[in-house]
């Protein structure tokens, strides 16, 4: 069968998602290892037979609305090729807002940040290559994530971030500049609402308690504690929750809170210092 016509084919497979056709050209690329340009410009190139069977798995797993990004295992963030699987949450664009905010509050280069429930690393791998004197901790309760979160480290060649298991606050005996995380924050009856990508995400990094703020309480309430004098604590949140995580920050003594909306517009990271 030739590219077009199985493009074509795979559209038809693929119709529940956004942009079929990008999707259909993108995993094309990704099995060819050809660009998508290429692939536009060649569409009477015959695919093998392995190429073709292959790329019918990949798109039946699609269909059946695994991301992309389990699928060929890497995720792209801060324009870092990061690997993840299915014990990490699939980095968002999103998340880039919260890496702004922190990096617009490091003064010096003898900053030392935590990144709580760290996933793959994406955040202390993102922070990480912006400057190599910081030093950076990454934590999560989850082994396997931690071990992802390593190997991204090792692949980058990143020499001033570490990662270790850490439930929040359990193993942590140090104070820092900045305290960063992007924690479960989705209720249980807001998530029959998503799409059913996500689904195949793990849901205790989605999924917590008290309306989707227990584990950012949690985090507002032992934070003071592992920050330094002027130190920062730097949340990501969902859209609806600005006021009740802005409420947190203040119930627990922090000072200049302020948040800051996503790429579409919606409150997505709210901020607070230690005085």
């Amino acid at each position: 069968m030739n590219i077009k016509r199985w493009i074509k084919k795979s559209i038809n497979k693929l119709s529940y998602v956004d942009n079929p056709k990008y999707e259909a050209e993108f995993l094309l690329s990704y099995v060819s290892k050809k660009t998508r340009s290429f692939i536009i410009s060649s569409d009477y190139i015959e695919l093998t037979r392995k190429q073709y069977k292959y790329l019918n798995y990949l798109v039946y797993r699609r269909s059946l609305g695994e991301p992309i990004a389990y699928i060929i295992k890497e995720k792209e963030f801060w324009s870092l090729s990061l690997s993840v699987s299915y014990d990490t949450l699939i980095p968002r664009p999103d998340t880039e807002i919260l890496v702004e905010q922190v990096l617009s509050k490091i003064e010096g280069n003898s900053t030392c940040i935590l990144d709580l429930g760290t996933g793959c690393g994406a955040i202390s791998l993102a922070l990480a290559s912006v400057c190599n004197d910081w030093n950076i901790i990454g934590v999560d309760k989850s082994e396997k994530a931690i071990a992802i979160a390593q190997i991204n480290a090792v692949k980058l060649n990143f020499k001033n971030v570490s990662f270790f298991y850490s439930d929040w606050f359990s193993n942590i005996n140090q104070q820092f500049n900045i305290i960063v995380s992007n924690p479960p924050y989705i209720s249980k009856k807001e998530i029959r609402f998503f799409k059913k990508d996500i689904f195949f995400e793990p849901f205790d990094a989605l999924i917590s308690d008290s309306h989707g703020l227990s584990d950012i309480e949690n985090i507002i309430k032992q934070a003071k504690n592992y920050l330094l004098y002027g130190g920062w604590l730097l949340i990501e949140h969902g859209w609806q929750q600005k006021l009740k995580v802005q409420y947190l920050f203040k119930k627990y003594h922090f000072f200049a809170i302020e948040s800051y909306q996503d790429y579409g517009g919606n409150d997505r990271v709210t901020i607070g210092k230690k005085i």
